[in-house]
């Protein structure tokens, strides 16, 4: 655990770290942290041209609010780098029917996780043959609608799944169907995140066939010599949100050698190679992410390379981002509702945390939390924020930003600075939440999921709705009959929106 369960000062647990020095402008909006269109005006935060007081006023908080341009800036920004490659759009970051229209729109293609995944941007209209289906525990339903559907890749994950795929591709071919492509996931031994790779010992995973073990070869041959089966090319992907390229390339050395054998070993010549995702993002401002430029110029030249020491044809390539796409155009918007000075020692003169005295640091709960942002308790992601309605000229506050749940790691921020007049009411934003915040939602405490504002040239456009408690009862045996109220605790009314001191 990050602190023992009864606060720092027990269990010999060493006191939380400041959060540095207090910048030199409270409120300033880091380029490479938040939208592409984020501006101050008079003060007020403004996204795509559009006050975020307005749309927590009209939508409520906690709100999602994305600026639909910049998500489609770069998603281009990777079709373009990526020129004659397969840029498929990872939608476990964020999926809905809008964002699979948006993606189908621009040309991209897209990963599914799971059945429902692949249900929901079929549903959408998305062209079956530019999705590809992951999982490390395909059902038979899921894997049959794959088949059914025509899609255009099922990644192979295991042994046990090729026995459950090859019936129902047989099936196909015997009814004057094409065998199903699929890619065989390769574990390449080498986990990265941001900015180290460790090239050993990391087979001890759910995912893919190891290459140490020889399995992602022999999958390879069992594929081939089934014949209702085509295998289109290999898979591997590396980790997440991971700053420079160096494990991409090492990666690409191993799995361009997997082709290798692969040709050895049956006369195969494999067309696709797809290298996976987890290119970072900018959360703070001293994050520094690999641009899609620079990703695609290193990994075209290493495997360029590679296949030529080989003297393999180079594969068409295929990479899938998701959280660069999704993340940095979407900022959360919350309610403060209370404040709580903590003073962090003992001493009988409190301080603001900058100078002398006891140090205080203010719990800032705002009217979401884990439910709509479980990252921070579960990886220890980092956010920031800032005062959204307005801005201040008070000096700055130590601040740890905290949700609403019976939880003591309910936290969305942990240390940051704010100014020391934030009060209930204010609204606060916190930047770079487009990826893995919606999409893990939960109603943890009966805290109901917030909606997705979509806004482009200050037009904004719910593409997800806010959900009701009396969603939440329909799937209650007992209660799915009761009429639920109108305005549930985590659902601000109308006329009680933030943003009243703006």
């Amino acid at each position: 655990m990050r602190a023992h369960p009864a606060g720092p000062l027990h269990g010999n647990i060493q006191q939380p770290s400041p959060a540095g020095a207090p910048p030199a402008e409270l409120g300033a909006l880091d380029a490479q942290v938040w939208p592409r269109s984020a501006t101050r005006v008079d003060g007020e935060l403004h996204i795509a041209g559009r006050a975020v007081t307005d749309l927590a006023r009209e939508h409520g908080t906690p709100l999602f609010v994305l600026d639909e341009a910049d998500f489609r800036s770069r998603a281009a920004d990777f079709a373009t780098a990526f020129e004659g490659a397969d840029v498929h759009y990872a939608s476990k970051a964020f999926l809905c029917g809008q964002v699979a229209r948006w993606i189908a729109e621009d040309g991209l293609h897209l990963d599914a996780c799971s059945g429902n995944e692949l249900a929901l941007a079929l549903a959408a209209g998305f062209p079956a043959e530019r999705i590809a289906l992951h999982g490390n525990n395909k059902s038979l339903v899921e894997l049959q609608l794959a088949v059914d559907s025509g899609i255009g890749h099922v990644v192979l994950d295991s042994f046990d799944e090729i026995d459950r795929l090859a019936p129902m591709a047989a099936g196909r071919v015997a009814a004057g169907g094409e065998p199903v492509p699929v890619l065989i996931r390769a574990t390449v031994g080498i986990e990265a995140h941001t900015h180290e790779f460790i090239a050993t010992a990391h087979e001890d995973q759910k995912f893919g066939f190891s290459l140490a073990t020889g399995d992602a070869l022999t999958a390879a041959v069992r594929v081939i010599r089934e014949p209702a089966l085509r295998l289109a090319g290999l898979h591997s992907h590396i980790g997440s949100q991971i700053f420079d390229t160096a494990g991409f390339e090492a990666a690409a050395h191993r799995v361009v050698g997997l082709l290798g054998q692969i040709h050895q070993a049956t006369g195969e010549l494999l067309g696709e190679l797809n290298l996976g995702g987890g290119f970072g993002i900018a959360y703070l401002a001293e994050d520094d992410p690999v641009s899609a430029d620079d990703v695609a110029t290193r990994l075209r030249s290493v495997v360029a390379a590679e296949c030529a020491a080989l003297g393999l044809p180079v594969p068409r390539l295929a990479v899938e981002p998701g959280r660069a796409i999704s993340g940095p155009g979407t900022v959360t918007l919350y309610e403060i509702g209370t404040i709580k000075p903590v003073r962090l020692g003992s001493g009988s003169t409190p301080g603001t945390g900058v100078g002398g005295g006891v140090p205080v640091r203010n719990y800032v709960s705002v009217d979401g939390g884990m439910s709509d942002n479980i990252r921070t308790a579960l990886y220890d992601a980092s956010y920031t924020c800032v005062l959204a309605n307005r801005v201040s000229d008070a000096p700055p506050a130590l601040c740890r930003v905290v949700g609403k749940h019976c939880e003591s790691g309910d936290i969305l921020v942990r240390d940051l600075w704010l100014p020391s007049d934030v009060a209930p009411g204010d609204l606060l934003a916190v930047a770079a939440t487009g990826a893995y915040c919606w999409s893990m939602a939960s109603n943890y405490n009966y805290l109901l999921k917030p909606p997705v504002v979509a806004v482009r040239d200050a037009v904004a456009t719910e593409i997800v709705r806010r959900q009701t408690l009396s969603d939440v009862f329909a799937l209650d045996a007992v209660l799915a009959d009761v009429p639920a109220p109108a305005v549930a605790p985590s659902q601000p009314a109308p006329e009680h929106a933030a943003g009243a001191r703006s």
